[in-house]
């Protein structure tokens, strides 16, 4: 079958793979001139599909009202009226009860695990290689009370056989021996041993061209002007490049998936929420983190990427827009220098923002529209590259007409209906 794929980010390109490896004709379109020139090019380089939880949960308004008066706040907000960020932070508070935020949980750690089996997979048919470390994710607390209350996350671990370890802060220091230099106070943390790191960039161009090895064709520098509908069924796209056809379409356009998808009358309720990183080189590889450290107190993660760090997080509401606030460069910096002191040099750092599409009950879109021919992979939020393979994989066994071997009846966009 001839299939178009709008959207070459990490979500795009390995749904195109997937879909070539099963003999189809496929064609990708992307207004940028390359692969992950968007939000896959510089996140947080973190798979970690046991951290993969909804930001809507119990407790959640209470903890943003303090986010936002904290001197490096993990959660920005862009006070505006714009109706798709009123709608979705409503949505977002309709989220935050223990019943919801178990049954969100549920369906994002069951997408993430089956992603982090695929991609082991991948690696090993492949032997794709993107500055990857298999050394796991330490979630860190610097406080008892969170301590405490990660005893919800640990029920889910549990429930799907997920590895874990409650560690001690000299367990934490065991995990990762850089936080011995660490002036910051440490009341313990939870390990995931088996989560991956690795360069969401890399990965992405080396897959695609693996992807152009099995025929894919990339046409970058393409702008999506307007997609065709004849009743229940997609008919066209057109592009600044002309008209293309296909058998079937793949929305993955990430943040801007609901403003193309809006134009054919179907509503998604993802939002942009912008992500800050930088990435700076390692000054001393002693006293850098091993893998990845997830810092509770300020949501940040702070990642090995070979020579180099990588520390990204926080949340801003503001839109469609990419600033830079040197102000979230502070707190990025600030963390690292905090958690591992004379590790890298934050002043010659790179410095990066980047949309997330988020969804308010965390889980992304993944399935076929009311469209016969659309299919919808996008919605990730700030775990596309923990559930990409997963998602690809999933999309390319729909469109086969073959039953995913991961259940979707609960994460397509009927959901919203």
């Amino acid at each position: 079958m001839k299939i178009l794929v709008l959207g070459s980010g990490v979500i795009g390109t390995t749904t195109a793979y997937y879909l070539a490896r099963d003999g189809h004709e496929v064609t990708v379109i992307d207004r940028q001139p390359g692969p992950a020139l968007e939000t896959s090019f510089a996140n947080a380089g973190e798979i970690s599909p046991g951290y993969a939880s909804p930001w809507a949960g119990p407790g959640i308004p209470q903890k943003a009202i303090k986010w936002l008066m904290m001197t490096h706040p993990p959660l920005i907000l862009r006070a505006s009226l714009d109706p798709a960020m009123i709608e979705w932070m409503l949505r977002i508070l309709a989220n935050c009860t223990p019943k919801a935020y178990a049954i969100n949980k549920a369906r994002m750690v069951r997408i993430a695990e089956y992603s982090r089996d695929l991609m082991v997979a991948l690696r090993a048919d492949t032997g794709i290689a993107y500055d990857e470390r298999m050394r796991g994710t330490l979630q860190l607390f610097r406080e008892q009370k969170q301590v405490d209350a990660a005893h919800k996350d640990i029920e889910v671990l549990e429930q799907y056989g997920v590895p874990y370890q409650v560690l001690d802060r000299a367990g934490c220091i065991a995990a990762e021996p850089g936080l011995a230099n660490s002036p910051a106070p440490i009341a313990g943390g939870l390990r995931l041993p088996h989560d991956e790191t690795g360069d969401c960039f890399i990965f992405t161009n080396k897959l695609a061209d693996m992807a152009k090895a099995l025929g894919v064709e990339f046409r970058f520098n393409t702008s999506i002007e307007a997609i065709e509908q004849q009743g229940d069924r997609i008919t066209a796209v057109k592009t600044s490049a002309g008209t293309l056809t296909a058998d079937h379409y793949v929305l993955a356009m990430g943040s801007f998936t609901p403003l193309l998808a809006k134009t054919i009358g179907l509503k998604l309720p993802i939002y942009p929420v912008k992500g800050y990183s930088i990435t700076a080189p390692i000054s001393d590889a002693a006293k850098a983190p091993v893998s990845t450290v997830l810092d509770e107190s300020y949501k940040i993660a702070i990642t090995r990427l070979g020579d180099r760090i990588r520390v990204g997080g926080m949340a801003e509401l503001s839109g469609y827009n990419n600033r830079l606030d040197p102000k979230r460069r502070d707190t990025l910096a600030h963390c690292v220098n905090d958690l591992f002191p004379g590790a890298s040099d934050t002043a010659s750092a790179s410095f990066w923002t980047g949309m997330r599409p988020m969804t308010p009950d965390g889980t992304p879109v993944l399935g076929r529209a009311r469209q016969a021919n659309l299919f919808i992979n996008a919605g990730h939020g700030t775990l596309g590259w923990t559930m990409a393979c997963g998602s690809g994989r999933a999309i390319a066994d729909l469109i086969a007409g073959k039953k995913p071997e991961i259940d979707m009846k609960d994460l397509g966009p009927e959901r919203y209906a």
